[in-house]
């Protein structure tokens, strides 16, 4: 596609904020990338909660950003932007972007770029940037998850759970994680994960304790919120740290502030999609040198629940808010 040249592509639009019905394909004019931008013919894009809330109406793009959903594409390089120095037309590429996903073609930011780590295709790779640099930021960069430590994970069968579970045992940590049904905790441990806790029939707090011989684990990282923050706080060892992502549990919660100085514990959050391109591009700078030679070397792996043909975004959207899916649900172009 030459510069400036002006086609159709096929996009998935949100008609009015609601339900699942309200996204609706559509055609707009083809992006043109601009300066340290490339344009990406889509492949692939993966579904994320946040794209049930911008639907919602509960988390629009940032500034500047295209209304179109979607926070992860894999597909082909179709035209590159001025001054884009190490990507070319026709690389088989795998983008973090802040919105546009949704859509048979997308624009990104040349850091928010990766290439597609050999033997995975572009289903495989649209699972990966939103899951894989959440978790890096997060857990990583972040909390400081250390290979003696031990890590808890809400919502273990998560797109961001079963790469958590991955990442941190491949660096030598110990994982425990929660979720929602036996079938969910069988397949955490299939992924490495040390000791899988449901939720609705256990307390994990007790569960936690039993596990640790009392000691509490050193990372949690919690989607979850709400009425989880104490029971978190609860579960944390000495010097342990939270790291929020979300609050699917709910905004508000009623904390104990002793144990931040007597087990002298942290609790943070972190979120992706409003920052920079340039912090976006040190995590996928690190993401390359030191987990993509694990793909390649089949020491992790991109989890995909399944796939639906991008004019079924709304069905997709349902199968993620039943949260009976394990692993990431991606849209195929």
């Amino acid at each position: 596609m030459a510069l400036g040249e002006q086609v159709s592509m096929e996009v998935i639009e949100i008609k009015g904020f609601g339900n699942a019905d309200v996204l609706a394909p559509a055609t707009r004019e083809t992006p043109v990338p601009e300066a340290g931008e490339v344009l990406i013919e889509v492949a692939a894009a993966g579904v994320n909660r946040a794209d049930c809330l911008q639907r919602m109406g509960k988390y629009p793009p940032p500034p500047g950003v295209s209304d179109i959903p979607g926070l992860e594409v894999a597909g082909t390089v179709a035209a590159i932007g001025k001054d884009v120095l190490e990507i070319k037309e026709g690389d088989a590429v795998m983008a973090l972007v802040a919105g546009g996903g949704y859509a048979s073609h997308c624009v990104a930011a040349e850091e928010c770029v990766l290439p597609i780590p050999a033997g995975l295709s572009m289903t495989e790779a649209a699972a990966v940037p939103e899951t894989f640099f959440t978790v890096w930021s997060t857990v990583f960069n972040r909390a400081y998850l250390d290979e003696s430590e031990t890590l808890l994970v809400h919502g273990g069968s998560s797109g961001i759970g079963t790469a958590a579970i991955q990442l941190a045992k491949a660096f030598g940590a110990r994982v425990f994680v929660t979720a929602g049904s036996h079938e969910k905790c069988a397949y955490c441990r299939e992924l490495g994960a040390d000791a899988a806790i449901n939720y609705k029939s256990a307390d994990f707090v007790k569960e936690v304790a039993g596990l640790t011989d009392g000691k509490g684990v050193d990372v949690i990282l919690d989607m979850v919120a709400g009425d989880y923050v104490p029971r978190n706080i609860a579960s944390l060892g000495e010097n342990g740290r939270i790291v929020m992502i979300a609050f699917m549990g709910g905004t508000s919660a009623q904390i104990n502030l002793v144990p931040f100085l007597l087990k002298r514990i942290s609790l943070t959050g972190a979120g992706l999609r409003a920052r920079s391109n340039a912090f976006k591009g040190a995590i996928a700078e690190d993401l390359k040198a030191f987990v993509w030679p694990m793909f390649e070397q089949g020491k992790i792996k991109s989890i995909i629940d399944s796939t639906f043909p991008l004019a079924e975004a709304g069905e997709a959207h349902k199968r993620m808010e039943s949260s009976a899916h394990m692993g990431k649900i991606v849209l195929t172009v």
